[in-house]
């Protein structure tokens, strides 16, 4: 445990001195130590900060005259967003702070997601902002671990109502830097990805675990794939083992609100990753069922999986696009990658009696998937389904095969 966390407390403290100052108390009053950073552009704080405008515009060799100079609101935060995500980075590496809690409206919103983005995972971020949780922020652009909590009622000035989340955020960051447990050591870690609790999980895990690995599960229905890319960009896996690819299709159906963005099936490939690929549920469009269903799917088999997603299946013709798309970004990889079909289905709802059974769209995607996966690429077609065991033994049998021949690095004993 850290006794006294060191907590960069990030805001424009020429409009937000009263509130910077509220909160650097609040976490002095939790046991931390607040290091202020301003990334005002236009006035100077009623504070001396640790670090000022001026710091976060050398830390991108400018200053900040010509930050302010550089065109209008936008193109000035942007550069201030820049100095101060790569400042923090520092900050961190160096070992001067513990954490981070950003302070903003929307402008100071944007500034904060990519000063989280900065930071690694494990690192605590707190975001208190006008537009927490809003349909304005991109689920792309939010960190792994972000937490955020919506500043209401503090547009302008402190009062009762938002010095209630101030105090809040200070009391949860102070918390999470003291009691910190970062991805660290021991055993490597394995990817994995899943839509749901499904069979081939409890049938992997154990024997993951047997060989010396951790094995990590991310849900993907958007944040969790985003969560999972992340950490293959930072060589946080030893191996993947990413069978469900549904986030690719819902990115590729305009579905903003359930994809991962454009680099989802990317990133462990360009990390030279050894990759274990299956395409589970990519016959589905996850989608608010809280919302009436789009145009395009009206005519299209739909389940409400809960109150907030609801999945169509897409048509034979889309299935073929999206084993195209699946199939051109693992040719892109500069590592192993082994591609495992499994022709008894794809997901849980697809089978005879389910709700999502439709066998020429099925067809369709396996005819498709065996033309346009090409080598270097490992090809493995099973004629079981997904949620069986053979298919989780197939998995394993190439994890084996690649730790023998030094593919993937050997587990811990």
């Amino acid at each position: 445990m850290i006794s006294e966390p060191r907590i960069l407390l990030v805001g424009t403290g020429d409009t937000k001195s009263d509130e910077m100052l509220f909160m650097r108390d609040c976490i002095q009053l939790v046991g931390g130590m607040a290091v202020m950073m301003d990334v005002s552009v236009l006035r100077e704080p009623k504070f001396v900060p640790d670090y000022s405008k001026h710091d976060v515009a050398a830390a991108i060799n400018t200053s900040n005259e010509a930050i302010a100079g550089s065109g209008d609101e936008n193109s000035a935060m942007a550069l201030m967003a820049q100095g101060a995500s790569k400042l923090a980075r520092k900050l961190y590496d160096a070992g001067k702070i513990d954490g981070t809690l950003i302070l903003g409206g929307s402008m100071g919103t944007d500034l904060a997601l990519d000063v989280a983005a900065a930071l690694p995972l494990g690192v605590p971020k707190f975001l208190v902002s006008t537009i927490a949780f809003s349909h304005l922020i991109p689920s792309e652009r939010i960190s792994t671990d972000l937490m955020m909590i919506l500043w209401a009622g503090g547009l302008f000035g402190l009062n009762s109502i938002c010095k209630s989340s101030l105090a809040q955020a200070c009391g949860a960051v102070v918390g999470a830097a003291r009691l910190n447990m970062k991805p660290k050591g021991g055993r490597p870690i394995v990817g994995m990805t899943s839509l749901s609790i499904l069979k081939y999980m409890w049938l992997i895990k154990p024997e993951i675990e047997k060989r010396g690995y951790e094995l990590a599960v991310f849900h993907s229905t958007g944040m969790g794939g985003r969560a999972f890319e992340s950490v293959a960009s930072q060589k946080g896996f030893v191996a993947v083992m990413d069978f469900c690819l549904q986030e690719v299709v819902n990115h590729e159906n305009g579905m903003l609100a359930t994809s991962s963005g454009s680099d989802r099936l990317e990133n462990a490939g360009r990390m030279a990753i050894p990759q274990i690929i299956a395409p589970g549920a990519i016959d589905m469009v996850d989608m608010p069922s809280w919302q009436p269903v789009q145009a395009q799917f009206a005519d299209r088999p739909y389940h409400a999986h809960n109150r907030l997603i609801g999945s169509v299946i897409t048509d034979p013709q889309a299935r073929r696009r999206s084993a195209r798309t699946i199939a051109a970004k693992l040719a892109k990889a500069c590592g192993p990658v082994a591609f495992i079909l499994p022709v008894g289905g794809i997901e849980e709802w697809d089978l005879p009696g389910e709700p999502l059974h439709e066998p020429e769209g099925l067809d369709a995607f396996m005819d498709e998937m065996r033309a346009a996966v090409q080598p270097p690429i490992h090809f493995h077609e099973i004629p079981e389904h997904i949620n069986s065991p053979e298919f989780a033994a197939k998995a394993l049998e190439i994890f084996d095969d690649w730790v023998a021949k030094g593919i993937i690095p050997p587990g811990a004993p």
